[in-house]
């Protein structure tokens, strides 16, 4: 049996998408996650031959999920599922490193289709967007493995750099002392090879695939 594990953190659309592949695939064993955290203690503690991963579920900010996930699992089969149908944010997605991206507005046909395609070792995405993705560039590549050596904590930390927040408030946000942001800070210029803040900013940036009043 076929382990797929749902990480959103939207019941309903967990609901849903089971309902939607129990339709297609009965044979299916499906587990749920609603956070980055809890994705990967199920990824550590079972054996799951597909994820559907919501990029935008508390802990996975951006592409740090999906980079965080295919750094601890690299053989590790992993399809995107999210609201966007933007080429140029699925063509990083698939750069980095998922085989698959499923919108969620795709049909139950549609999603059992992805899900068979992808467990076969081949990649799936929308047909509308197949014509239109882009190759990565190397540097970008570089970028997206350095980052995923950060720690969750640490990328928190990058993520409220790349907003203007100074340390104090960092710690604030995160109810952690302001030395404890301090060491974050500066581990993270080392992994990342950089040395203020605003080199930091850049890189926040450039992982940054949609201001947070458009994400679904």
């Amino acid at each position: 049996m076929i382990t797929l594990l749902i990480a959103d953190d939207h019941p309903l659309y967990r609901d849903a998408l089971k309902g939607a592949l129990s339709l297609n695939l009965p044979d299916l064993r499906m587990l749920e996650a609603g956070d980055l955290n809890h994705t990967v203690s199920l990824l550590q503690h079972e054996d799951i031959d597909l994820l559907l991963l919501d990029l935008h579920m508390p802990g996975s900010n951006d592409l740090f999920g999906l980079l965080h996930i295919r750094k601890l699992f690299p053989g590790l089969p992993v399809a995107v599922v999210s609201g966007t149908e933007d080429a140029t944010i699925i063509s990083k997605i698939v750069g980095v490193g998922a085989l698959g991206f499923i919108p969620k507005t795709a049909s139950s046909a549609d999603i059992a289709e992805a899900v068979q395609v992808i467990l076969d070792g081949d990649i799936w995405v929308p047909e509308s967007v197949t014509d239109h993705l882009e190759e990565v560039d190397e540097s970008f590549s570089e970028l997206a493995d350095k980052v995923s050596s950060l720690t969750p904590s640490q990328y928190k930390v990058l993520c409220y750099m790349r907003d203007g927040l100074l340390n104090k408030q960092i710690g604030y946000n995160l109810d952690i002392a302001e030395a404890t942001v301090k060491a974050h800070v500066t581990a993270i210029f080392k992994k990342l090879g950089i040395n203020n803040r605003t080199q930091a900013v850049l890189i926040a940036s450039q992982l940054e695939l949609e201001p947070p009043e458009q994400r679904v």
